[in-house]
């Protein structure tokens, strides 16, 4: 049993909701709900306190990579669906968001489209004359979240959350309460900033991939400490493909020393249930393993070998257990066969990318490789621009990808080959460098 496993069992046993809430959870209560940090719990409610007999799976959790369409069909139903199906319970958390009140009511408006029911936890650091510390500790919206059946944390900054409900590294009642409700089986989903706080490590604020591959990585400042919804060593990123964050995600893995990275794309969403990663929507999501890895510095800075990635599509399942990737039932009769003697690739021509990090760079590269037609692909991640402490300039990185034994991609039949399930190409990094100024004038002499 991990350590967070046995955190959300305490809580739930903490705040009474070891099986005593759950036939409640549909419709609002009137009597007095067991609070965290409620000096004036009655007898019943400490008898409530007691841990149920059986106590109930950890509930699924399903980070949404941002800018997911409020009428996205397939997410917003799974949702709901994930949650017990149409009438269940939603508490929508704001507090990451600039705007918390408009951002709360979009959610809500698409959770209650696709069926739900839903109530605003109207705690966030923009919200004018509002104390915190006294929010996260009031009966309204502990029970707004003991009788829901699924929490919701919406986009924004990611540093608002982890501040408002673990303030000074603290886990406040509030956030036990979402705990709580996971360990009776609850979903938690969350979306762009509310998808980042759900692993144990979350990036606070880094903005500039390559600074992080440059080795700018600072707690409390480029990272710091999720809430810890995800499994134990699963790091959660979003934003993902689009932003081309693979390039930040390794290097804060290797300094936490995770070892299985989640990257979730824009309008995508991935479940996260007993043990499976099962990629629900949208353009997918990338996954990071750095079980074989090894690294290295040269001259200060990263060289790393061995890494693997593998890019997931919609139906797709990873078991986090065996590692084993299970694609699409329409993609399984559908095998790139690149090595076979007589494979015709789709891409006649070799690719060297310029901008290894750019939109949907890293997925146009691992196509390019298991359908073209050299077994490696090479791609440079640089920044012309000087970035905030960057000392070097004229550091760059070669990612290099190669199909190997381990290396098996499909697509299914009456697409053109795309979308594709690609699984465990090898990615090497090496440091680079490249002359300053990279562009001149063709006038110069050479």
């Amino acid at each position: 049993m991990t350590d967070a496993y046995t955190r959300r069992q305490s809580m739930a046993a903490l705040v009474g909701l070891a099986g005593a809430m759950t036939s409640n959870t549909t419709q609002a209560t009137s009597h007095t709900a067991p609070i965290p940090g409620n000096a004036g719990a009655s007898t019943a409610t400490a008898a409530a306190m007691k841990p149920a007999a059986a106590a109930a799976r950890p509930g699924p959790v399903v980070p949404l990579g941002g800018s997911v369409r409020f009428d996205n069909p397939v997410v917003w139903k799974r949702l709901v669906e994930l949650a017990g199906g149409p009438g269940s319970r939603f508490a929508v958390m704001s507090m990451a968001a600039g705007r918390p009140e408009r951002a709360a009511n979009l959610a809500q408006q698409a959770l209650q489209r696709a069926g739900a029911r839903t109530e605003w936890v109207a705690v966030a650091p923009a919200l004018k004359d509002q104390d915190l510390a006294a929010a996260v500790r009031d009966p309204q919206w502990l029970q707004m979240v003991m009788r829901s059946q699924a929490v919701f944390f919406t986009g924004g900054a990611q540093a608002r959350i982890v501040d408002t409900l673990r303030p000074a590294g603290q886990d406040s009642p509030l956030l036990q309460a979402v705990l709580a409700l996971q360990a009776r089986g609850g979903l938690v989903a969350g979306t762009s900033a509310g998808a980042a706080v759900m692993s144990q490590t979350m990036f606070r604020d880094a903005p500039f991939v390559t600074s992080v591959l440059k080795g700018i990585l600072r707690r409390g400042v480029e990272f710091d400490k999720g809430l810890g919804f995800a499994p134990d060593g699963l790091f959660i990123d979003q934003h993902f493909l689009k932003r081309g964050r693979v390039g930040r995600m390794i290097p804060l893995m290797l300094a936490t020393g995770d070892r299985l990275g989640l990257g979730v794309d824009e309008d995508s969403a991935a479940l996260i249930q007993e043990g499976e990663v099962e990629v629900l929507a949208g353009r997918g999501a990338l996954l990071v393993e750095l079980h074989a890895a090894q690294q290295k510095l040269e001259n200060g800075a990263l060289s790393l070998q061995g890494a693997r990635i593998s890019l997931l599509e919609p139906g797709d399942r990873f078991n986090l257990e065996t590692g084993r990737l299970q694609p699409s039932e329409a993609k399984l009769a559908a095998p790139v066969t690149f090595r076979a003697p007589n494979f015709d690739p789709t891409f006649e021509f070799d690719r060297y990318f310029m901008d290894i990090l750019g939109d949907y760079a890293i997925v146009d590269a691992m196509v390019q490789l298991v359908d073209g037609p050299k077994p490696q692909v090479r791609g440079l991640a640089y920044s012309a621009l000087a970035r905030p402490g960057d000392a070097r300039r004229d550091l760059g990185f070669e990612f290099v990808l190669t199909r190997d034994e381990h290396t098996r991609a499909w697509a299914p039949l009456g697409t053109g080959g795309d979308p594709y399930t690609i699984e465990r190409v090898r990615l090497d990094i090496r440091p680079v460098r490249v002359p300053q100024p990279f562009v001149r004038d063709w006038t110069e002499p050479a």
